[in-house]
């Protein structure tokens, strides 16, 4: 919290009445719900904290785009897909999972899988678990950079 702002707030305590209820309708564009003062600026400090913690994770989130798009050269969903090994067609991708073991082949396509075709590998990643998974990482495609 800055200076000016815990100034702010600690001037709040001897703020006078109709000051206090002019700060409230600006802070929340209503009329003042009540009378009691110390509820009143109870409210009013939370309100001018939340207000400064937007402007402080805005400015902190264009800082961390910024950072990433300095350390990783632009779109990261454009690095994202460029991790994932995509096998050449007729390759077979084996896995074990709880006891047994599955086979997919990939297709031109898509992907073959116990005798169905799938547009993904999530999808069949997902038939054999029961639940939503990465295809690449299940079938282990994820490669890391610099490997």
């Amino acid at each position: 919290m800055n200076n000016e702002l815990l100034a702010r707030i600690t001037a709040l305590q001897t703020t006078p009445f109709p000051q206090l209820k002019k700060l409230w309708q600006e802070l929340y564009q209503s009329e003042l719900p009540g009378s009691n003062r110390q509820w009143i600026v109870s409210r009013l400090t939370y309100r001018m904290q939340e207000l400064a913690m937007e402007k402080e994770i805005g400015s902190l989130e264009k800082r961390l785009d910024a950072l990433a798009n300095t350390r990783l050269g632009g779109n990261l969903r454009k690095e994202k897909r460029q991790a994932i090994h995509r096998p050449v067609v007729g390759t077979r991708l084996f896995r074990h999972y709880q006891g047994a073991e599955y086979q997919v082949t990939v297709l031109s396509d898509g992907f073959a899988f116990d005798g169905r075709k799938y547009k993904s590998l999530s999808r069949i990643a997902q038939v054999i678990t029961g639940k939503s998974w990465s295809g690449p990482a299940f079938f282990g495609l994820m490669v890391r950079k610099g490997e």
